[in-house]
């Protein structure tokens, strides 16, 4: 017996609910195309929000695109239907990341540990904010650990020596942005600044850079740069910060998928336990200090993001594209 198609406001809610993952700064590098007769969603990447500065082999794209497609199974979950998902469907298409069979449940059974999930995707934002020392309680690391793991990758928090060293990495990238005039040109082309924050699609608004770091050890972009923007003031962020570290075993675009799906499964499973969180891929940007921020002791797998956790203010939600202009439905 064929399934009964999802009626077109479904499909609408589920991508709008895909869309609100995080990207490198917010680029929302992503399209998606619903198939009628199939009941299946296609996710592909979208290469005109690529940053070839930044991000040369689309890594960090594939990341962002992993994260949407995790909240996309979410939402699928929560509405009683079953993502049946495939990374890389077509080898000839490299731009087709995903395919999602939404199909009908077996028994009427829907994915509870996924669907319980769903109240953080609209919860979850990225906080620029300084965060409480309070430590994170094992109980809530070992949830983390196993939200990562049920996605395929590994979820880390390193010691006190191996924290300093992803510190001193992420200050030698940022240094390295300094020396290098082109370096900052995606940063720039996705910042939005003044009166274009009130009314950005996508990007990364001046109301949600945060206060500038007076001191503190808490790895941090300032958005701003040099450039004049609206006054944050400034105030003094963790001295010594809680990190986590995301890694897969492989170095491909299947696997930055998956790391994107379990950044976005930790994301949430974060918020759900009160938890701000923000990102960092300043030491990840290059290959050659990404291999440095690996596990010291045994020095395997392939780092993909470096993650600061704690308590604190969530921050604001920040702007998502129309999905009339990244959903097409034949």
């Amino acid at each position: 017996m064929a399934s009964r198609p999802l009626d077109e406001k479904t499909v609408i809610t589920l991508v709008a609910e895909a869309t609100a993952a995080p990207s490198m700064h917010n680029a929302q590098p992503w399209r998606f195309r619903y198939r009628t007769d199939e009941r299946s969603v296609l996710l592909c990447a979208d290469p005109g929000r690529a940053m070839p500065r930044s991000d040369p082999d689309n890594r960090a794209l594939h990341i962002g695109c992993g994260a949407a497609l995790l909240n996309l199974r979410v939402a699928a979950a929560h509405v009683g239907l079953v993502p049946e998902t495939t990374l890389l469907p077509e080898p000839d298409e490299p731009l087709l990341l995903a395919a999602v069979h939404l199909a009908d449940p077996v028994g009427g059974v829907r994915d509870e540990e996924l669907a319980r999930l769903h109240p953080a995707i609209r919860q979850r934002h990225t906080s620029r904010h300084p965060f409480a020392g309070k430590d994170i309680p094992e109980d809530v690391r070992a949830a983390l650990r196993d939200a990562a793991a049920q996605e395929g990758a590994a979820l880390d928090f390193p010691g006190p020596w191996h924290t300093e060293t992803v510190l001193d990495l992420v200050h030698d990238a940022e240094s390295r942005y300094v020396m290098d005039p082109g370096a900052n040109d995606d940063l720039v082309r996705w910042t939005r600044l003044g009166r274009e924050a009130d009314t950005a699609v996508d990007g990364v608004p001046e109301y949600a850079f945060g206060p500038r770091k007076r001191d503190g050890k808490a790895p941090v972009r300032d958005f701003a740069g040099r450039r004049p923007s609206a006054d944050r003031g400034t105030t003094a962020f963790e001295d010594a910060p809680h990190l986590a570290l995301l890694s897969t075993r492989g170095d491909g675009p299947a696997d930055w998928l998956r790391a994107g799906q379990a950044l976005e499964r930790v994301l949430l499973e974060a918020t759900l336990a009160d938890l701000a969180t923000s990102l960092t891929s300043h030491a990840l940007e290059e290959p050659g200090l990404r291999l440095l921020a690996r596990d010291p002791a045994s020095g395997t797998g392939q780092v993909q993001m470096v993650l600061r956790l704690g308590y604190g203010v969530r921050g604001p939600a920040t702007p998502r594209r129309p999905v009339r202009d990244v959903l097409e439905i034949t």
